[in-house]
């Protein structure tokens, strides 16, 4: 039994750099425990199945693995599906699409295809829930965890703590640039201080040169993730939470977020986020893929 993949980096114009992932296009028919396999095979962050729809309005229903377990939301694989999905349709001669929906265990996720010229660049997607703010963790429990001092963690704008439009993270701010290249997990104590909170994973981030800029790492090693390139879904909640701090009652704020230079793939992702009265009502993540591999999984008979 075969299924047909295609990998793509995410938050990239270059291949090689970015975030990596696997798309599974023909999944209907795998169970949960092959999609596991599969996604700890090819051993990225994350890999996403593509199912029919449940509802015929939608695009596909899409599952999220990482090589550990299955997840109900992500940015990357959102963005690196989406512009596979539409590359597959125009490839076989079909419409071109602008506006895709996917079903996800966090709910649905709308993209909008983003185009270079005529040909398909990236895309961008509105989280599927509202920022929620979780627990918070000390000073000394994150600095413990990042292997940082106390006084590179910086409390001026919120504490560390636990974020989520869709799939939790804890989110600490750090002092300068230099605090986050020194950043680094500390597996053990991931594993004391991050479950009892309801996340396994470490969104550090320290502002850049001017507050719309940010700089991030983000580690999961519990997820079997030592450090992720680049994550949307820790980045959209992470600036949902900052534009909630902004003096601006109505409008939309732009963000750029870097993030996998300390990896040597350089990432680069692009945030919306809209105000109505004070409120943040939506927040978009977006960025562009480039394919690098395609082929075919070779499953064992049942």
């Amino acid at each position: 039994m075969q299924r047909r993949y295609v990998t793509v980096d995410v938050f990239t114009n270059r291949a090689f750099g970015g975030n990596p992932l696997a798309v599974v296009l023909d999944a209907e028919g795998l169970s949960a425990i092959q999609m596991q396999a599969i996604a700890t095979e090819f051993n990225y962050a994350e890999t996403t199945f593509v199912l029919p729809p449940w509802a015929r309005a939608h695009t596909a229903h899409v599952r999220i693995f990482t090589p550990r377990s299955e997840i109900p939301f992500a940015g990357h694989p959102n963005v690196g599906t989406a512009v596979v999905l539409a590359r597959e349709l125009e490839a076989n001669g079909g419409t071109p699409l602008d506006r895709l929906v996917f079903e996800e265990a966090a709910g649905l996720v709308p993209i909008r295809i983003l185009r270079d010229g005529h040909t398909v660049a990236g895309a961008e997607l509105t989280a599927p829930e509202s920022l929620t703010i979780g627990p918070s963790a000390s000073v000394t429990d994150i600095a413990a965890c990042l292997s940082l001092d106390a006084t590179d963690i910086k409390l001026n704008n919120h504490p560390p703590q636990v974020l989520s439009v869709g799939l939790p993270f804890l989110v600490a701010e750090l002092t300068s640039k230099d605090a986050l290249r020194r950043a680094k997990p500390n597996a053990l104590t991931h594993e004391h201080i991050l479950p009892p909170i309801g996340t396994d994973a470490i969104f550090a981030y320290a502002l850049g040169a001017n507050p719309e800029e940010l700089h991030a790492r983000m580690f999961s090693p519990l997820d079997g993730i030592s450090e992720d390139p680049a994550i949307g879904s820790a980045a959209a909640a992470t600036i949902a939470l900052l534009a909630t701090f902004r003096s601006e009652r109505d409008g939309e704020i732009a963000w750029r977020i870097q993030q996998g230079v300390e990896m040597g793939r350089p990432s680069l992702i692009f945030g919306r986020t809209e105000k109505r009265d004070g409120a943040v009502t939506n927040v978009y993540i977006a960025g562009h893929a480039v394919q690098v591999m395609s082929g075919f999984i070779d499953l064992p008979a049942a």
